[in-house]
This record gives C-alpha cells, structure tokens and sequence, in this order.
C-alpha cells in the first residue's frame, strides 16, 4: 500500500500537469451533466415493511390518481373577537379568497369551507385546502404572489389568515452560507496551523474541487437514479469536511518531509506513501458507515448514504492525486515564511504542545481516563429521556405563517386535528363491503382518545375504504401514540367481527412505526458496521485492544452527542443560542444517522493519531515514548483537523431547515467530544496503561489478516537514491520555482 501510494504521489508530482487537467476535464464533464440534466425530483418518502406504508401502498393501488403528487396549501381563516367566519362579510371575504385562488392557472382544485364542512363548531374558525397540479418546486412566481394576495386581501377584510403545507416550503436545500462560515474559520485554523497562506489555501481549493465534482455528479444523476432534492446535503457537508482533512494531512507530513531535508518530489511521494496511506484507510472506514446505511432499509437514507460515501471517495482520490500535484507547482510556497527565509525547515524532532500533553497523560492515565469516562457519560444521560418523532409544523417557530395556522387549526377543531390517523379497510371479499367498513369504524370510533371518526370514503370497485380519525391530542403527545397502540391491538378482535381487514397510517401511525423500525435496524447496523471496521483497524494496526478500544470510545462520544442533542432540541436548554424557537422530538433518523456519520469521522482521528504511534512503535520505541512520538507529529494537526470539522457543521447550525440544525448541531458536538476527549484524551491514557499489551495480536489472528504497510516501513527501508536528498537545502523564498524532478 505505501509502496504503491509513494509511487503515485511522485507521479502526481512530476506529471502535475496531466493530473491537473484530468481533474479540470472531470469538473467539466459532470458540470455539463450538471447543467443539461434534468432536475432532481421531490422524492416520495418511503420506508418499506411497516404498517403504514403497506396502507398507503394499500390507497394507492385501489384509488388510482387520488393520492395527488402536487402541493398544497392549507389556508386558515379566523374571525374577529366575538365574531364568526359565518357571518355575511366575513363569509364573502372567504369566498372572494377562495375563488381567487381556485382562478389560479397552476391550482387543480380549492375546497370552500362553507361546502366542505372545514368550519370549526364555535364558527370562529375555517380552512380552505388548495391542491395544486406541480410539485412545490414547480410552483411559479405568479401562483405563490396570487396565494399571498388572497391571503392580504382576506386580512384586509379583518380576519386573521394563516397559510400551512408543502406548497409554501421555501426549495432547495443549504443556501451557502453554512459552507461559507463554515471555509471562512477554516482557512484562520489553518493559516495559524501551517503560517503559510499557500499551505492554508491548499487544503481549501481541493476540497472545493472535490465538492464541486462530488455535487455535480449527484445533479448530473439525479434523475437517472431517482435522487432527491436533500440527497446530496450529507454529502456536501461530508465531502467539504473530509476533504479539508484528508488534504490537511498530506500537506503537513509533505513539511515535516521536507524538514528532513528531502527533495520536493521525494517528499511528496513519502507523504502520499504514508499520510495517504492513512487517508485511505480513514475514508474506508467512513465509506463503510456511509454505505451501511442501507442496512436501516429506508430508500432516502440509503441514497444520502451512497451519495456521501461517494463524496468521500473523491476527497480520498484528490487528497492522493491533486494535492501532490499542486506540490509540484509550489513546492516551497507551502512552507512557513521561516524556513523560505532561512532555507532550513524544523523536522519535528523537539518538543511542542502534542509532546507535552501526552507527558502529562501518560503521568495520570488513570485519572484522566475516568474523567474521559465520567464526563461523556454524565453527558449521555439525557439519552433516557430521548422522544422520537418527524417534527412537522409545530416545530416551526412561532414568526412564521405554518406555525400560526397549525396553532389556529388546533385551537378552532381541537389539538387532534393537525395529525389525524388515516384508516384503510380491505372489505374485498367480503358480501356488505359498508357494512363491514362500517363496523370497524364505529369500534374505532368508540376508543378512548376518538374525537371523531368522518365517513368513509370508498373506491369505484367498492371493495375498500379510507376514513379519518380525529385524536383528542395533539400528534407528539404520547397519549396520541399510545392511542395508535391501542388501534392496532385492537385489530383481531374487530376484524373478527366485520369480516375485513384494516391498516392505520397517518403521520402519527408513520412516525411511530419509523422510530420503531429505525430502533429494530439500530444493533443490526452497529454490528456490520462497527464490526468491518474493527476488523480493517485490526489490518492496519496489528493489534486486538486498539480496535475494541476505539469502538468503545465512538459509543462514548456518540452517545454524549445525542444526550446534548436532547437537551437543547427536546429539553430547550440554551436553545434560543442556537437559534431553536421550538423544541419537541428528536427526528426519528437522528440515532442512526448520527451513529453513521460520527463513526466514520471517529476513525478518521483514531487512523491519524494512533498510526503515528504504531509507526513509531515499530521502529522501536517502547510504548510510552511511541504515544509522545505520535503526539509529537500528529496532534496539532489532528486538532486543527478537528477544528476545521466542527466548524464546517457548526456552520449548519444557522440554516432554517430544523433536521439540517440538528444535524450540524450533532455531528459538530460528536467531534469535539471524540477529537478532544476520547481521541486526545481517553486513548492515550488506555495506551499508556496496556503498555506493550496494547499493540498484541493472537499469532493465529496475526496469520489470517492480510499485511498491509500503512506506516510505510517498507519505505524505511528502501535504499535512498541519489537525488532524494536536497544538497542545497535551499527552498526559494518566493516559492514559485518549479521543483527539481
């Protein structure tokens, strides 16, 4: 692997400029795929193997064309204090706001209230449902001005109007300012890490490239294979992030190469031989995670997943093939100004901040080590308490229009109202298809926790019907759930008696059966995944403890992640910093989602700190002095890395999208604690307290296991060539002269 990568970096080196335009040429191509593709669809969300998809499935196949593909609009209309919607002008109001938007050349239908039976009991309430032909994204200027003048026009009248769904959903997913706050505090970590504006660049105009190839081959593919419009959020912020870092590291080691008096060229092979060799097997390790996402069997997630793992997979190629070659353009610019003034470079041979905390560590492993411990356990805590949901208009906050209507229709029709259940009866088969409908119905309909059950509707053939249920709380309160529960378990009995089968869905019935199944999928997901990766930690490190040490420390920091999560996206402690405006559950693809992505950014720190130290390990230093070795080349790189990490998804944390928050909320904690806790921390304190143990492997293991070089020992001992040493020793102040080849 060394070898073999040492040979591709002096290649990238010396033929810079064909890697160059091979890497321009593919940024055309699939940003000309990009641009005449067709655009990315809104995808339907599916979960296959739960109850209500089955039902939804159910509704589609005997009402064909019912279940409409275009967005809606939900327009709430409220009267005056002490007055009624009901009343002769405020009824004409209404009226007139309907028929103006029923005129609209997009809209299929728009319901009146009047005719519709949407008018609340007290009167004081209404709501007029538009359906539109297109899909959100499809909507026109002209449709969204003509649904915003009917709104101001009914105001105008005096009622209070409020407007819900999909068709006012702003499109798109980041708008850029994420990516900008999040490069911005990347380029200061790395100017004050490197002290060189090109070496702080460098890392930075890769990654764009790799961004830029990875998201431009999603949009180019995204109708061919079916990619949604959110598909490539997670790989933006992944391929931005690993990017930065892989590129990060073989820059720094190419400087330390450097440092050690090795010509350009030479340099850049030994830090693609080395570095890249760890580059490879950290994106391996998020590859797996990424791609393991399939194993939850949601259709969208494992989409996000691949796409991502993807992304991954072009920072890895530009972090081996690009970056060596931009070396090979400015192969002293990359230096610090010190040693382009002096000539000489510092080969990282003394003491510095990484040595002297490893010292310290290595001092008091154990008391560092139940600190590690207790802290992120104490941290977790708030797991117990976790709620699960798909937050919907109730999580919005309080200044916007979804958030208002959603709170007028619970007042006007009762909290049950904006999550009712959707009941489908199978009657085929059965003699009195209404009567057996009927039936199953009146039993729903006297369940503790029923408000009110509508009539059913049922299809041509008149063999199935979809009725309503109405709860007398709200969709997030448990009671609402536990009703759902009690539906269900009900099932035998009541399809015993009317003869036809039923199936309850909704989007309470989705949410429940989505967390049930994301909780089911959870341990599967974490032994494919967290196994394979023990098992290449095992390839790459030779030893048994180290793996099973890094897993635990992963569920440590995960773990601590999720229970912040919780404490300010449920619980609401300091939520008004980060700009929640409302808590409720935590979105039901979060667990799993944030054991994916945290995992494999967790082995990325354990791959580059504790490869450092095998290296040195195998060069024989004892264990102590291998973990100060390691720290000594790796830790200041490795906490900018981090740095740079955290800043990329704390960046996400300003967007509007509630799921994209808490994501860059998540995944941004998930490193700190792994960075800074479990990797600088917990590790060397295991280490120092295994001593030799820590690196044992059982000889019939150590047989089975392929033998990969990652620490590049084979190029310890490779004879030096003339002309892998620098005799001048003298780098070009201006570093623009072409290296020596």
């Amino acid at each position: 692997m060394a070898t073999f990568l040492y040979r591709v970096g002096r290649l990238a080196f010396r033929r810079r400029w064909y890697v160059a335009l091979v890497w321009a040429a593919v940024l055309a191509a699939v940003g000309l795929g990009a641009v005449t593709a067709p655009g990315a669809s809104d995808e339907q969300f599916s979960m296959p193997g739960i109850e209500s998809q089955k039902a939804f499935d159910l509704m589609e196949e005997r009402f064909p064309g019912a279940l409409a593909d275009g967005a809606t609009a939900r327009v709430v209309f409220v009267a005056p204090g002490g007055e009624k919607v009901t009343a002769a002008d405020n009824r004409r109001a209404v009226e007139d706001a309907v028929a103006d938007l029923a005129d609209g050349p997009q809209v299929a239908s728009a319901a009146d209230p009047f005719g519709a039976q949407a008018v609340s009991e007290d009167g004081t309430t209404a709501y007029a449902t538009v359906t539109y032909k297109v899909t959100a994204n499809e909507l026109t200027d002209d449709s969204t001005a003509r649904l915003d003048r009917a709104i101001e026009d009914a105001r105008a009248a005096g009622l209070t109007v409020e407007a819900g769904g999909d068709a006012l959903e702003e499109a798109g997913g980041p708008g850029g300012v994420a990516e900008i706050i999040g490069v911005s505090i990347a380029a200061v970590v790395l100017l004050v890490t490197f002290g060189s504006l090109a070496a702080a660049g460098l890392p930075l105009l890769t990654a764009l490239i790799g961004v830029g190839v990875s998201m431009a081959t999603i949009l180019a593919l995204s109708d061919a294979l079916g990619l949604s419009t959110t598909t490539g959020t997670l790989a933006m912020m992944l391929g931005l992030a690993v990017g930065i870092d892989y590129a990060l590291f073989v820059v720094s080691r190419y400087r330390e190469e450097r440092g050690r008096g090795r010509t350009p060229q030479e340099a850049a092979g030994l830090a693609a031989g080395t570095a890249g060799s760890a580059v490879v097997f950290a994106g391996l390790t998020v590859v797996i995670a990424l791609a393991g996402l399939a194993v939850v069997g949601i259709p969208m997630l494992t989409k996000m997943g691949l796409a991502a793992a993807g992304a991954v997979v072009v920072g890895v190629l530009i972090a081996l093939t690009l970056v060596p070659a931009f070396l090979g353009f400015w192969p002293n610019a990359v230096l610090s100004r010190k040693a382009r003034r002096s000539g000489r470079t510092d080969g990282g041979g003394g003491d510095n901040g990484g040595t002297r905390w490893a010292r310290f560590v290595l001092r008091r492993p154990l008391p560092v080590l139940l600190l590690g411990v207790v802290g992120l356990g104490a941290l977790a805590l708030p797991v117990a308490d976790l709620q699960l949901g798909m937050p919907g208009d109730e999580a919005k906050a309080t200044s916007t229009t979804q958030r208002r209507a959603y709170d007028a229709l619970a007042d006007g029709f009762g909290p049950g109202f904006n999550g009712p259940l959707t009941v489908v009866v199978d009657a085929r088969g059965d003699a009195d298809p209404k009567a057996a409908t009927q039936t199953v119905a009146d039993r729903i309909g006297g369940t503790e926790g029923v408000v009110s059950v509508s009539p059913a509707r049922f299809n041509e053939a008149g063999d199935t019907a979809v009725f309503s249920v109405v709860p007398s709380t709200a969709p997030t309160d448990e009671r609402t759930k536990d009703l759902v529960k009690t539906i269900r378990g009900e099932r035998p009995g009541v399809e015993s008696e009317a003869g036809a089968t039923y199936e309850v869905t909704g989007s309470t019935a989705l949410n429940i059966d989505i967390s049930d199944k994301v909780q089911a999928a959870l341990v599967p997901y974490l032994i494919v995944v967290v196994g394979l990766a023990i098992l290449l930690l095992m390839v790459v490190f030779r030893s048994l403890l180290v793996p099973l040490k890094a897993a635990f420390g992963f569920l440590l920091s995960v773990l601590a992640s999720l229970g912040t999560v919780v404490v300010v996206f449920q619980q609401g402690h300091g939520a008004g910093v980060l700009g929640v405006e409302q808590t409720g559950p935590i979105m039901s693809l979060m667990p799993i989602f944030l054991v994916g992505i945290v995992f494999g950014l967790a082995m990325d720190y354990e791959v580059f700190l504790v490869s450092r130290m095998r290296e040195a390990y195998v060069h024989g230093e004892p264990p102590g002095q291998a973990v100060t070795s390691g720290f000594r080349h790796s830790a200041r790189v490795v906490v900018a890395a981090a740095l740079i990490m955290i800043a990329v998804f704390a960046g996400f944390i300003g967007e509007k999208d509630s799921m994209i928050k808490m994501i860059g909320f998540g995944l941004a904690g998930a490193v700190l604690f792994d960075a800074f806790v479990v990797r600088m921390a917990i590790v060397p304190a295991v280490l120092a307290l295994l001593g030799d143990k820590a690196w044992w492997l059982p000889k019939w293991l150590d047989r089975i296991l392929p033998r990969v070089d990652v620490e590049g020992e084979a190029l310890s001992r490779r004879p030096e060539r003339e002309g892998d040493r620098d005799p001048a020793h003298e780098p070009d102040p201006a570093g623009l002269e072409p290296a020596r080849t």
